[in-house]
């Protein structure tokens, strides 16, 4: 039975006064007796050092820019470098008490957030393991150029590995740690817990969310740590993140096991500035911005502001909120005060901000004054400062030769980046333990139930089988998820209205009874943190299974699909995968906003891979090489056909596992005269419109259902219009910017000496999607696809058109728009 939580009138009416809990404000306390006892003399040296040497990193980094040329070095460096300078302490005081299992994903300006954790790694590792990750990685590529710069023990070897990786990775250098595919912005390096970091402003927010989820539900170690600005308090992923992440069921209904709240820590390095605007005082009102947790949790998301000037108060606060995390406590949230000293870019002169501002936080630089503290306390003398700082100028220097440097340092070939856009891995399980479960797959009700459907649409006698006996579209794909979910222990599903009633089609109905919480919950409706967790689930080695209720919400994730699902695999030299499927219903009925078939939006942006199967066959079947690849999938499935039985394969729909052979069309029907080609529900009108065509004009028409849309395989396609010499397209997408005509287009282009007539497009009006009782004026019917043929393709003897579907008309809704 689902589990219920009562909603009682009588306790929500009742007359209270919320008191907000206090939120603390720079509250640590330096005390260098505490701190030595914590930390040690060497780590204490160590953390300046490490601030140091960012300040050097991007110093080098801001004069390639604007001069062209560093301590002798010319080098004209095109792409960008969103310095940091300034926020050093913030960057190495997190990482200080932090392990490889913990992670961080950051933001564009992230260059010192990289060395930090990369640096923080090399202190805590044994030399056998450092020297292990570094052969491994890329098959010891970074580290043989590493090893043309001198270097003393393996620790100093692994700190110019860092420096080298991340620098060639900026200059777009093979070697670099993700071969120059990610750049300024994207690099990171995971086997030291630096994971992807964004150059969307808050995008970091909610795919740690899903890397957090990946940890609580599979048991990992380690806590997840978004760096964002504060800027990014203005951006709904942020929000959707922060709500999804504070969900209540993670104490009321997941069971005690999993562990509570996922691990978040949102940290949000508070410079006061996004870009060009002011936070404080202009583009936000919180005044202080942690202040904000208290509008998320009764725990103000254990909200604080700590001083990002001094490192150790840095320290103590992760080390504190980490405790909370690990305990199921979280989320949290971290104003972590600092200021950066250098533009948003080095073309940004800061004329927003006044001199006598960034004088005032020179004077107060974080590493002078952390030195100036080590040495009044005895810690480290000048002179030894001075030494460590005149060491790491000249391993930079050292660095940089190598990776300016085109023969030692070459770039990748566009074949390489070819070779990188999909992973097209194949795996039963991500991990080799069993799934958890609520009861045995055999013994689930629905399973039982469909065990007695006819799995073919007619009887013996070729009459329709009803719809209460016949194996449907929605139980094709319930028996691929369910498959999959008593295989792979860590796949696991979200979304709005998931759990307890089946969904919003009934697809899930059944999986109550046979998941547990942790691996099928319903989420807020935060469309953008439902797919952006999904991406942070995928790419920490989980397998993520995210709804879309309607097509139309894409928008509302329109960054977590276009921006971030499609480009980690390839942004990463193919060294993540992201085994996530996003289920997408195309619905009808429900007017302008929620009608709407975009598959051709997945179909323009590189690095998705989108099916669109229209029958219970291939529903399954497509669903199950989804969920067995480790490739993003865009799964459409059309909301006319959750109760359509299987028309086309006598056979069935098989109890046993199958897949779909991926990008291939099947011919549902051989003909000689004609093809017609469709996407979606749009078969079946077809189907019914290649009937009327031959019993009415004698036209052989052969029909084509394209099923893939990316990859597609066009040599079936271009093999029929050989025979027939004739192709129309159809599916239920606006005719404007449709898939189809990308398909027109190929088409033309691939068989043009065969074709007897232009390719002709049919699809729905550019128009909004009326209402139910209109839209037969809207979506493709029957005689639009006849008189289609009739007008553009071939003369139906004695056929007079019922609809318009002439060239002169198409001219003339261009010319008007519609």
């Amino acid at each position: 039975m689902p589990k219920s939580i009562v909603v009682n009138p009588q306790d929500v009416r009742k007359p209270e006064i919320l008191k907000i809990k206090d939120i603390p404000v720079n509250q640590y306390k330096s005390d260098i007796k505490k701190e030595l006892s914590r930390y040690g003399k060497d780590k204490l040296i160590r953390i300046w050092y490490d601030m140091a040497t960012i300040r050097e990193f991007e110093t080098m980094l801001n004069t390639f820019k604007t001069q062209g040329a560093w301590q002798g070095i010319e080098y004209n460096h095109k792409g960008p470098a969103h310095l940091s300078m300034g926020q050093e302490a913030s960057a190495v005081g997190q990482c200080v008490n932090l392990t490889t299992d913990d992670y961080i994903f950051g933001s564009h300006r992230s260059h010192g957030e990289i060395l930090a954790k990369c640096y923080s790694a090399v202190w805590q590792l044994d030399e056998k393991k450092l020297e292990a990750i570094m052969k491994d990685f890329l098959g010891g590529e970074t580290l043989g150029a590493t090893e043309k710069i001198p270097y003393h023990g393996i620790k100093d070897l692994a700190e110019n590995f860092v420096l080298y990786g991340t620098l060639a990775e900026i200059f777009a250098r093979k070697a670099g740690f993700n071969r120059g595919l990610g750049g300024s912005m994207h690099a990171f390096f995971t086997p030291f817990g630096s994971m992807p970091n964004n150059a969307i402003v808050g995008g970091s927010a909610d795919i740690a969310a899903g890397s957090a989820l990946y940890k609580r539900i599979n048991r990992k170690p380690g806590i997840v740590i978004a760096n964002i600005g504060d800027a990014s308090m203005g951006c709904g992923p942020v929000w959707e993140a922060m709500m999804l992440s504070a969900m209540d069921q993670y104490h009321t209904l997941w069971p005690q096991e999993a562990g509570g709240a996922p691990p978040i820590l949102f940290n949000f390095f508070d410079n006061f500035y996004g870009m060009g605007g002011q936070t404080s005082g202009e583009t936000m009102g919180y005044g202080v911005m942690a202040r904000v947790g208290a509008g998320v949790n009764p725990d103000n998301m254990h909200a604080e502001r700590v001083d990002g000037y001094n490192p150790l108060a840095v320290a103590e606060a992760i080390s504190r909120k980490k405790e909370l995390l690990l305990a199921g406590k979280g989320p949290v949230l971290l104003d972590t005060l600092t200021y950066r000293i250098s533009g948003h870019s080095p073309s940004d002169a800061s004329s927003y901000r006044s001199p006598e501002e960034i004088k005032l936080w020179q004077d107060a630089d974080a590493i002078a004054s952390y030195g100036n503290y080590l040495v009044e306390n005895k810690i480290a003398g000048q002179n030894e400062l001075d030494a460590l700082g005149a060491k790491l100028k000249e391993k930079l220097l050292a660095v940089v030769k190598l990776a300016v440097n085109d023969e030692v340092s070459p770039r990748l070939g566009g074949a390489f980046i070819e070779s990188v856009m999909f992973s097209n891995g194949k795996v039963e399980k991500l991990e080799d333990r069993e799934p958890e479960l609520s009861q045995p797959l055999a013994e689930n009700p629905r399973v039982k139930a469909l065990a007695g459907k006819a799995r073919y649409g007619f009887d013996p006698d070729g009459k329709p089988v009803s719809k209460n006996k016949a194996f449907q579209y929605r139980d094709a794909l319930f028996e691929a998820l369910a498959h999959r979910f008593a295989i792979d222990p860590t796949m696991a599903a979200w979304g709005e209205e998931n759990r307890d009633w089946g969904g919003a089609f009934a697809v899930y109905r059944g999986l109550t009874e046979l998941l547990p919480y942790h691996r099928l919950f319903n989420s807020p409706i935060s469309e953008g943190a439902i797919v952006g967790a999904g991406v942070g689930y995928a790419l920490s080695g989980g397998r993520a299974v995210v709804e879309l209720m309607y097509c139309d919400f894409m928008g509302r994730a329109g960054d977590e699909i276009f921006n971030q699902a499609s480009k980690w695999q390839s942004m990463s030299a193919g060294l993540l995968k992201m085994p996530l499927t996003i289920r997408v219903s195309v619905g009808n009925k429900y007017g302008a906003q929620h009608s709407q078939d975009w598959s051709a939006l997945t179909a323009h942006i590189p690095g998705l891979k989108a099916y669109f199967p229209a029958t219970p066959y291939d529903a399954k079947g497509m669903l199950n090489l989804a969920l067995r690849g480790t490739d993003p999938v865009i799964f459409f499935e059309s909301q006319l056909l959750y109760d359509m039985s299987e028309q086309f394969e006598k056979g069935g729909v098989p109890e046993t596992y199958y897949e779909v052979p991926e990008g291939e069309p099947v011919i549902r029907k051989p003909g000689t005269d004609l093809t017609i080609a469709t996407l979606g529900a749009t078969l079946y009108k077809a189907t019914e419109a290649a009937k009327k065509l031959e019993a009415a004009y004698g036209l052989s028409v052969e029909l084509i259902d394209l099923r893939f849309i990316n990859p597609l395989h066009y040599d079936p396609i271009v093999e029929s219009v050989k025979k027939t010499g004739k192709i129309l397209l159809a599916s239920d997408a606006a005719e404007r910017g449709s898939f189809l005509h990308t398909v027109a287009s190929n088409i033309q282009t691939f068989a043009f000496d065969y074709l007897d007539a232009p390719v002709a497009v049919v699809g729905s009006r550019n128009w909004i999607t009326p209402a139910a009782e209109m839209e037969q004026l809207y979506f493709p019917q029957v005689d639009w696809i006849i008189d289609a043929v009739h007008e553009r393709i071939l003369p139906l003897p004695g056929h007079t058109p019922v609809t318009v579907q002439t060239t002169l008309d198409l001219q003339r809704r261009n010319r008007q728009g519609v």
